[in-house]
């Protein structure tokens, strides 16, 4: 079993890859409204909530278990990326790097994709790979389209 290792998938939405940024860069706020079935709640713990390195403790269910993530989050503007990099919580007692980067590609005046790239590193080999937080993250991308067309 790999000890670290990239997944990567691509998400395919409607609506433009502007929008799709705008929630995942500046409205992290309105995600337990939008997806409460996956987040229930999410605070700034240092920063503002559009800020570049700010760091932001989200409350989440995954696999039916209520579980806390602290992160930190970069955002690069020109390419419609956003950067969540790990510090705490539970994923980070089994995984000494977890990042995701959310990468929104324009595809038609009305579409996108949204290139989800997952990098992990387990602190050892008895710890699972982390294809479960790849599928809750590409679950939430795909149930945050919604509330983006309707916006």
């Amino acid at each position: 079993m790999a000890t670290s290792g990239t997944y990567v998938t691509e998400v395919p939405l409607k609506g433009t890859a502007e929008k799709h940024y705008k929630m995942w860069r500046n409205d992290n706020h309105l995600f337990p409204d939008v997806v409460g079935h996956h987040i229930q709640g999410v605070t700034v713990h240092e920063g503002e909530w559009d800020s570049h390195g700010s760091i932001k403790i989200w409350n989440y269910t995954l696999d039916g278990k209520e579980e806390v993530f602290k992160e930190r989050r970069e955002m690069d503007d020109e390419n419609k990326t956003t950067k969540v990099i790990g510090l705490e919580g539970h994923i980070m007692e089994q995984f000494k790097v977890c990042e995701f980067d959310y990468k929104f590609i324009p595809k038609s005046e009305d579409d996108c994709v949204c290139k989800i790239t997952m990098i992990w590193e387990k602190h050892n080999d008895e710890s699972p790979e982390p294809s479960s937080y790849m599928k809750f993250v590409k679950s939430m991308v795909v149930d945050l389209e919604d509330h983006i067309l309707k916006a």
